[in-house]
C-alpha cells in the first residue's frame, strides 16, 4: 500500500512507520522538515505547513494514496483543510478518550460519544479546550465527509520511553529525588497504552476493512498510589505529597477504562498494563540513576 503519515516524526507515530515500513509498505511522512528521523532512504518525505491550506494543495496536487494516518488533526478545521486538498481512498485519524470526558467511567463503548450527531463547529486548537477540539475534529470527519472511509482511533493517555510530554516520568523522578506533588487522584484507576503498541494498532487499523470509531487501550488500569508506591520500592524513597507540591500531570483525571472488544474482535490483542508499565518505570530509575 502507499500510505501517508502526518505526524510521523516522534512519539507513536515513529513506531507507526517503522511498522509500516517493515510490513512492506510504501511510506511517505509530511512534516514541517524541522525535527529529524531515522528512518533513511525507508520512507519519502513531503513538507507541509499543516494548518495552512495553500501548503497542503500544493504538497498533494496530483499525489493519490491508498491510507492517510493523521496524528496531528486537533481541530475540525485541521480536518477539513487537510481533506480537501488529499486524495486517499481511506482516512485514518488519532484520536482521544477525552471525547468521553464529559462522563469518564470503567469500560467505556464507542458508542458513547456519536460524533455524526454532535453539534459541529469549525473551529481551531485553541478555540476551545483540547476535549471539544477532538470532538470537533470527530464532528467534522463523520458528518461533512461521509462518503470518505475514515477511522477515528481513540486512545487513552500513552506512555513510553519517547513521551516527549513525560507525564509518568513526573511522578518517578518527584519521588526519586523527594520533591513535592500536589496529587488529587492518588486512587483513580486509570487506563493507559504504550506507544510501541499504539504505533503498531494504528499500522493495523490502516491496513484492515474496519471503519468508524474504534478505541485502543492497554488491557486493565492502574492507580497513581500503585506507581508511586512502585516506586517507592525500587528506591527505598518516600513519596513527598502536600498541597505546595509541585501539580502532578494527570490531576483531575477520575477512574475509566476503555472498552477494546471492536479492536480485539479484529483481531488485535492489547498487552497487559503490568506487562509494560513496570519495566518502563524501570527505565526511568535507571536514566535518573545515572546521573547521580
Amino acid at each position: 500500500m502507499n500510505i501517508l503519515v502526518l505526524g510521523g516524526t516522534r512519539f507513536a507515530g515513529i513506531h507507526l512507520v517503522n511498522e509500516l515500513v517493515a510490513e512492506g509498505h510504501d511510506v511517505t511522512i509530511a512534516t514541517r522538515g524541522k525535527t529529524s528521523d531515522s528512518f533513511g532512504n525507508k520512507v519519502t518525505r513531503i513538507i507541509i505547513e499543516r494548518e495552512n491550506a495553500d501548503s497542503l494543495n500544493a504538497a498533494f496536487e496530483g499525489k493519490f494514496f491508498d491510507v492517510a494516518v493523521d496524528n496531528i488533526a486537533y481541530a475540525s478545521n485541521d480536518i477539513r483543510i487537510l481533506l480537501d486538498s488529499l486524495n486517499v481512498e481511506k482516512y485514518v485519524m488519532t484520536s482521544t478518550c477525552s471525547v468521553y470526558s464529559n462522563n469518564f467511567h470503567e469500560n467505556m463503548e464507542e458508542s458513547e460519544f456519536n460524533a455524526q450527531t454532535y453539534p459541529l463547529k469549525w473551529c481551531n486548537r485553541d478555540d476551545f479546550p483540547y476535549d471539544e477540539v477532538k470532538r470537533q475534529a470527530e464532528a467534522a470527519l463523520f458528518q461533512e465527509y461521509i462518503t470518505q472511509p475514515a477511522v477515528a482511533v481513540r486512545f487513552p493517555y500513552i506512555f513510553g520511553k519517547d513521551d516527549y510530554t513525560k507525564r509518568l516520568f513526573f511522578y518517578v523522578e518527584h519521588v526519586f529525588s523527594s520533591h513535592s506533588m500536589n496529587i488529587d487522584n492518588l486512587d483513580a484507576r486509570i487506563s493507559f497504552i504504550d506507544s510501541t503498541e499504539a504505533g503498531r494498532f494504528l499500522a493495523h487499523v490502516a491496513t484492515k476493512p474496519v471503519f468508524g470509531c474504534i478505541s485502543a487501550s492497554g488491557g486493565g488500569t492502574i492507580s497513581i498510589q500503585e506507581i508511586i508506591s512502585y516506586v517507592e520500592k525500587c528506591t527505598s524513597k518516600k513519596a513527598v505529597i502536600e498541597k505546595m507540591g509541585a501539580m502532578a500531570p494527570l490531576n483531575g483525571t477520575p477512574s475509566f477504562s476503555l472498552d477494546t472488544c471492536m479492536a480485539e474482535k479484529m483481531g488485535f490483542k492489547f498487552m497487559n498494563i503490568n506487562e509494560w508499565v513496570y519495566p518502563l518505570i524501570d527505565f526511568w530509575i535507571d536514566e535518573l540513576s545515572k546521573k547521580v
